[in-house]
Parts: C-alpha cells; sequence; structure tokens
C-alpha cells in the first residue's frame, strides 16, 4: 500500500483514515485486547466534491482492505436473511444506487456502520438487543439513510484538515504498535484515536435526527412497524443499565437522548394503533447468532433451555437454538430428537431441514444429508445456504471434483464473496485442478485488495493452461482487469 504522502485524492485519504479507526478496534488497548470493530458512520453535511461513481470506488476499496484484516461472519442461513431485508429496505428508501454488499461481522456489540458505495456493516451483536425483526430492521433502515443522504461526500469538505493530520498520525501509530510494541505505539494511538473519534462523535451528533427521519420513512413505505425505532432505542439503553456503565458500540456514534427518543416516538403516532405481522423467522436467525457468539456451547445450551423451562414466548426458537448448541457440543441424538419435532410441527420450514442437514454433516451422514438436499434444492433452486450446505457435504465426503462443481456455480451466483473463492480454491487443489487453485485464489486476492499476489497466482496458472487458448485467453484477461483495477485505484 502507498503512503500518505503518495495518495493524491483526499477522499481515499480520509478513506484510510477511517479504516484504520475502524482497525483499532483489533488492536490491544494500554489494559486488554479489544473485543470490538468499531466502524463509525460516514459523513454528514452536503458537498458535490466526491461524485457517486468515486463514492462507490472508495466504498469498495474500503471494503477490500475490511476483508483483509476482518473474516466476515460465514452463515448463509443469516447471510440470506438479512440480504434479503436489506435489499427490501432499500427498493423503500431514497438510496439512488441499488448497488449493495452486506458484510456481517461475528461480535457481541450492538454495532452496525455504513460506508459510502452501499457498504453496510452488521455486528451479531444487534440480534442479542433486538427483541423483534422490526427493531433490528431498524438499525438498517438508519444505516440506509446514511447512505441515501450521502453524508460522506457531503462532509469531506469541513473534515479536510483534521482526517489528514488524524490519518497520518493513526498509521504511523499503528506501524509502531504491530512493528516494536510498548507504550510508545499505544500512546501514539490513543492521543490521535482520541482526537479523531471526539470530532466524529460531534459529527454524528449533529445528523443522527437527518437518518433517524429517513429510516423511519423507510420503515413505514415498507410496511414496518415504525415505533420499533423508539423500541429499539429503549431496548439498547435498557441492557445498558444492566450491563453497567459501558455503552453499546451503536450508542458511541449514535446517541441517544430522551428528544430522539420522544422525536421517534411522536412521528410513529400515526401508525401506532396499525397491526404489524411478527415474522417468527426472525427468532430462528437470532437463536443461530446466540449460538455463534457464545465461544463455549454448554452456555448456548443453558440459556435456551432456561428459556423452554420459563415457556418462552418463542418456544420453535428456542427449541431450534438448543438443537444448533446440541451440534455444536456434539450430542446429535439430543440435536436429532429436537429438530425431528420441529420439522414434524412445521414440515414447509427451510430452517429447521437446512438444521437436520447441518446435524447429518456433523455427525457424518453425508450419504443422507445430500440426498435430502437434493429434494430441497430441486424445490428451491439456486438456493444460496443449500447449495454451501451441498458443497459441504461433498467436500467431507472426499467428492472434490462434485463439491468444486457446486463451489463455481456459487461462485457465478455470488462472484464478490471471498469466502466462496477460498473454498474453491481448497477443493480444487484436492481435486488435484492446480491451475483452478491458482485462478480461485486469484479471485480471493483480488476481493481482499492483494492485487500483487492475485497477479501472481493468474502468472502460475497461464503457464498451466498455455496449450488451452480458451483458458489462456480467460486469464490472460483477467490479468488485464487486474491492470485497470489499480490504474483506476492510482486515479482515485
Amino acid at each position: 500500500m502507498k503512503t500518505t504522502t503518495s495518495i493524491k485524492c483526499f477522499g481515499l485519504q480520509y478513506l484510510f483514515a477511517l479504516i484504520v479507526i475502524g482497525l483499532l478496534g483489533l488492536l490491544p488497548s494500554t489494559s486488554s485486547l479489544s473485543a470490538d470493530i468499531e466502524l463509525p458512520l460516514l459523513g454528514d453535511s452536503t458537498s458535490g466534491i466526491v461524485s457517486k461513481q468515486q463514492e462507490y470506488e472508495l466504498g469498495r476499496l474500503w471494503l477490500k482492505s475490511f476483508r483483509s484484516r476482518v473474516r466476515g461472519h460465514e452463515d448463509p442461513l443469516m447471510q440470506q436473511y438479512l440480504e434479503e431485508l436489506l435489499y427490501n429496505l432499500a427498493t423503500h428508501s431514497d438510496l439512488e444506487d441499488p448497488r449493495l454488499e452486506l458484510i456481517i461481522v461475528k461480535n457481541p456489540s450492538m454495532n452496525a456502520f455504513a460506508v459510502p458505495g452501499g457498504v453496510v456493516g452488521f455486528h451479531t451483536g444487534v440480534f442479542a438487543f433486538a427483541e423483534n425483526e422490526d427493531q433490528m430492521t431498524s438499525v438498517l433502515a438508519h444505516e440506509l439513510a446514511h447512505l441515501s443522504q450521502r453524508h460522506f461526500a457531503r462532509r469531506i469538505e469541513a473534515q479536510r484538515a483534521s482526517s489528514i493530520f488524524s490519518m497520518a498520525g493513526l498509521l504511523a501509530s499503528l506501524v509502531i504498535a504491530a512493528t516494536v510494541g510498548g507504550d510508545a505505539g499505544m500512546a501514539a494511538i490513543s492521543s490521535t484515536q482520541a482526537m479523531t473519534l471526539q470530532g466524529q462523535l460531534r459529527y454524528s451528533r449533529s445528523n443522527e435526527q437527518e437518518a433517524d427521519r429517513m429510516g423511519m420513512q423507510t420503515m413505514k413505505r415498507a410496511s414496518r412497524d415504525p415505533g420499533a425505532v423508539a423500541g429499539m432505542f429503549e431496548t439498547m439503553l435498557k441492557a445498558t443499565r444492566y450491563n453497567g456503565t459501558r455503552l453499546p458500540e451503536f450508542l458511541l456514534s449514535h446517541p441517544i437522548t430522551e428528544k430522539r427518543i420522544s422525536d421517534a416516538r411522536g412521528r410513529a403516532m400515526a401508525d401506532a394503533m396499525r397491526h404489524y405481522i411478527i415474522n417468527p423467522e426472525y427468532f430462528l436467525i437470532q437463536a443461530r447468532a446466540i449460538v455463534a457468539m457464545e465461544k463455549d456451547p454448554r452456555n448456548a445450551i443453558k440459556t435456551f433451555q432456561a428459556r423452554l423451562d420459563n415457556n418462552a414466548q418463542n418456544p420453535n426458537a428456542a427449541k431450534y437454538g438448543l438443537a444448533l448448541a446440541y451440534i455444536e457440543s456434539n450430542q446429535f441424538a439430543e440435536a436429532r430428537a429436537l429438530l425431528t419435532e420441529l420439522i414434524e410441527e412445521n414440515p414447509d420450514s427451510v430452517t429447521f431441514r437446512h438444521g437436520e442437514i447441518e446435524l447429518d454433516i456433523a455427525s457424518g451422514n453425508y450419504n443422507d444429508a445430500l440426498a435430502k438436499l437434493d429434494q430441497l434444492i430441486r424445490i428451491n433452486p439456486n438456493n444460496y445456504p443449500l447449495m454451501m450446505l451441498k458443497a459441504e457435504a461433498l467436500w467431507q465426503r472426499h467428492s472434490y471434483e462434485d463439491a468444486g462443481e457446486v463451489f463455481s456455480k456459487l461462485s457465478r451466483m455470488r462472484p464478490e464473496d471471498p469466502a466462496i473463492w477460498y473454498q474453491l480454491a481448497e477443493v480444487r487443489g484436492l481435486a488435484g485442478n492446480i491451475s483452478g487453485v491458482h485462478q480461485a485464489r486469484a479471485e480471493y486476492f483480488i476481493l481482499v485488495g492483494a492485487f500483487g499476489k492475485a497477479r501472481d497466482q493468474l502468472t502460475l496458472a497461464v503457464k498451466l493452461v498455455a496449450l488451452d487458448f480458451k483458458r489462456s485467453a480467460i486469464i490472460r484477461q483477467r490479468l488485464k482487469d487486474i491492470a485497470t483495477m489499480e490504474d483506476r485505484l492510482e486515479k482515485l
């Protein structure tokens, strides 16, 4: 990566400053390792300094950098659920550019963030706070509002001087901490981070009202409960009282005041008597998030068993969560009893059948898993979570070529997903398809911004397929694509 003095466009400098601020959550503090990834929102006010296309390019550059440092939470079922919600909300928002990319971070903190160019980040911890789907959806609607109002482009001019200084200091202190460590590096990080985050906090407080208002409008247009906005605020504050003085990360960049809550209530008043449908699927995905966030599955077992013992409002979700926790702890018989009961009562639930297949794979029943998957995929063709399960089952059964075919199809369906390309490279290697390994690795490296490594992989691949004119031409074209990407990066 180039030094700050060689980056000509201020927008790129500003973005890299924000990247580093976000990554500070991954570095050790003076007393302990931080488990939180704190990524501030980008921008308010209005400005024409950065075009929409520049915003898109900057956001995708940020995404590559983020993915190179932070592993996304790989749960296709949760990914599909949240993507469908986000895309549906976007059609009811003022967002003009439909190109959206959702990244999920497995982190217990209550946090979400928006990056120019349509990138929305979401922590699994949001599920621990949101009491229903509309409360959780209000968080996504709020982030879409920041994007639709182009808060990043509208704020750059006012932040120009401080952002350049902050970025230089943050990059320098990052290098010190990563290579030398010690008090000097941490002092540099602390002072620079404090200055930058203080400015971001002030900036966020002055503009949250607009995002609240626009987000609530999106909720109404999407036939969502606008009252869930105030409900989510109150849920977060309630959790803060129980958890001590530490605020959720979302509240650090989205401060909540009594006026903000009362404003949200007032705007929702006209719709207060309307009936809104409760989606039971939300509670199933919430259960998946809770199990995923528990380092020890025994804790999740206790959580969901307690809910059942106390007559939980959503018993199916509690049983489902308990079954998933049993799978994680290798208690397969207990998991199967619960999932069999759920499927008998809800035979059309793809989520429960997905859980049963997860159990089959975990317990080594690959043929059973594949038979069930083939049946489900016939009914739900090109279903992303089911196809990922099929690829996994084939992989575990050592049917590497077949697994590669499924991953190849998935890579065409979701070409921007680095996890798919990574796994495709793995199974191609096991199948002995060495040129295919290099091609898949190259695509993975492109998505994480490692263009030099991508070029190296393609250079190796093109030598292996020299006698295959068609494949050779495809690889050479991809090498040209990388050169074009680098050229566009230079011009940002």
